[in-house]
């Protein structure tokens, strides 16, 4: 059965979900693809709760992100996603932009709550569907979020994992390096090493990212893709060949 890249990713970020028991997922704004991996975990039965940053009925949040900030510093929320226009093998995230300081060379869309986020929630998706040098570098130009810390500064969670395009990375905060987890279909691990600008290790025999099964994919076209026409209209067309009613 065919299925579209932004499928096997939402498929394989609800594997990722399911790895860790979650009571709490909170989801950004401009994130269709980790929306539809919590929706699809919860759809299989993931006893979840999931707050919607950008969804305009169903949001918990009355005063914003004041209160997902109020949330996560109480420690009740588990999962987050965090992307940045630079991640560097330490899973540091650059939202910043490159060149002199303040990032004039290149500018991207700003930290706003990132920083926190990354050190009170519980654990974090790191997800970036472009895989390239441009993106993964060796070190970020500017640092929004530490992927670790110095011994003795608080922090309650890492990245979990590193989805990108081309392959998923899991995160060792212990070393403060990623490792190679899988390789989607038709990628290769010399591939993804010639496109990846950090350096990472390779533990035996790397497997492929296992493709959505039938079941799964009729759960994304289905009820997960309802769950979300209201949010994500363009992403349900462009994906799922869905469309809103007139």
């Amino acid at each position: 059965m065919s299925y579209r890249p932004e499928e096997l990713l939402a498929v394989t970020l609800a594997k990722l979900i399911r790895a860790v028991p979650t009571r709490h997922i909170a989801v950004g704004a401009a994130s269709p693809v980790p929306a539809a991996a919590c929706w699809l975990a919860v759809k299989q039965g993931e006893p979840v709760r999931l707050s919607l940053l950008h969804k305009r009925t169903g949001n918990p949040f009355t005063e914003g992100t004041r209160e997902l900030f109020d949330l996560t510093g109480q420690g009740r929320v588990d999962l987050f996603f965090l992307g940045g226009g630079q991640i560097d093998g330490q899973a540091n995230l650059n939202l910043i932009g490159t060149g002199e300081w303040p990032g004039r060379e290149v500018r991207f869309p700003g930290s706003f709550g990132s920083a926190f986020m990354y050190f009170m929630t519980g654990r974090t998706i790191l997800f970036r569907e472009e895989h390239s040098p441009r993106v993964l570098v060796d070190k970020v130009a500017h640092i929004s979020a530490p992927g670790i810390s110095e011994p003795g500064v608080y922090r309650r969670g890492h990245a979990q994992a590193l989805v990108t395009g081309r392959c998923v990375f899991a995160f060792h905060p212990d070393r403060g390096r990623f490792s190679l987890a899988s390789v989607h279909p038709g990628e290769t691990v010399e591939g993804v090493r010639e496109m990846t600008g950090f350096a990472f290790d390779v533990d035996g025999e790397v497997p492929q990212t296992p493709a959505p099964t039938e079941e799964e994919l009729a759960l994304l076209r289905g009820s997960v893709c309802d769950e979300m026409m209201e949010t994500y209209p363009e992403f349900c067309s462009r994906v799922f060949d869905r469309k809103l009613a007139a």
